[in-house]
């Protein structure tokens, strides 16, 4: 029996001289899986799909660069500090990614692209908002490979073995640790299905799912950065990220009970054939109905009148004969 989750005996392979990082591919992964979910549910709503990616791809970038500038910010003293290195702000490799910054940066550049191409931002965030929690949950599994962002010690069999390397200082007597990114990772999943099947039943839509998104997401965070012992500024009682995380929640909820009162309309699915497969069905059943239609008119309908125009084909009865009798 399994008595505790393994950590992986590295986290980066070599081809040649270039590096592949777990890390990384956990993210690349997390984001793909999340453009394609995306682009399917804006492509099922009728939305210009090729647009739809071009305001995606960017608004990812900035979404990156958004979440390392929130991260920095939220540790910096490692940088900035009297022991720290500032130019180590570029070594992306080594991890170090805020997912507030990225939902942030993400949403904000996603809105004024929407302004530029024309499109409802509340239903794009909609349509983005299940996806990018399942991209969350992916991109969790990045802090298995580097071996980070753990919880408390615990004895429990699910508990995650952390090398002495990697463990947090004041914490080296420890083996075991709540595997917070697990933990993460599976609130993530099961919240994106939780948001879809409310969206079904409920017929949410124009920014309700994006709300309901922030409300999930920001439940689980919450009590998962309550487990985490990686040392990061404290505000008060709590960390600054318990702090962002408890104001997030309560601003969805309050965006989710605003547009409840204004009883918008949910996001329709609209039919999605391409033209020429709509004209090809649509001369078939023309067809079907001319050819219905002969077979009706080669019937033939007699009426009343119709009997005077009758012709007796029967064969002439013989003349009769003469009486010469007389």
């Amino acid at each position: 029996m399994l008595e505790f989750i393994p950590s992986p005996s590295q986290g980066v392979w070599y081809i040649g001289p270039i590096p592949i990082r777990g890390y990384a591919l956990s993210i690349l992964a997390g984001i793909t899986v999340a453009f394609f979910v995306a682009r399917l549910r804006w492509k099922r709503w009728g939305g210009d799909v090729a647009k739809f990616e071009n305001l995606t791809i960017l608004a990812i970038i900035i979404g990156i660069v958004g979440a390392r500038i929130y991260w920095i910010i939220i540790e910096w003293p490692r940088f900035f500090g009297a022991d720290g290195t500032w130019y180590h702000i570029f070594f992306v490799w080594r991890g170090g990614l805020g997912i507030w910054g990225g939902i942030t940066f993400g949403f904000l550049s996603a809105f004024l692209l929407c302004k530029y191409y024309k499109f409802s931002f509340l239903k794009l965030a909609d349509a983005v908002a299940p996806a990018f929690l399942i991209a969350q949950g992916i991109g969790r599994i990045g802090n298995w490979w580097n071996q980070e962002l753990y919880g408390l010690p615990t004895t429990l069999p699910w508990g995650l073995e952390i090398d002495r390397i990697h463990r947090v200082p004041g914490f080296e007597s420890f083996e075991t640790f709540h595997p917070t990114f697990l933990y993460e990772m599976l609130w993530n999943f099961a919240g994106a299905a939780l948001i879809l099947i409310l969206e079904e039943r409920l017929r949410l839509g124009r920014g309700k799912v994006f709300a309901l998104y922030v409300m999930v997401y920001a439940t689980g965070r919450f009590w998962i950065e309550l487990l985490r012992i990686d040392p990061v500024e404290s505000l008060g009682p709590m960390r600054v990220n318990s702090w962002v995380t408890l104001t997030a929640g309560l601003v969805g909820l309050a965006l989710f009970l605003w547009l409840s009162k204004r009883k918008t309309p949910p996001n329709e699915i609209v039919a999605t054939e391409k033209p020429a497969k709509r004209a090809k069905f649509a001369q078939r059943a023309k067809t079907i109905d001319s050819l219905t239609d002969t077979s009706e008119d080669s019937q033939p309908v007699l009426t009343d009148d119709s009997s005077e125009n009758v012709v007796d084909e029967s064969p002439p009865s013989p003349p009769e004969e003469e009486d010469l009798s007389s």
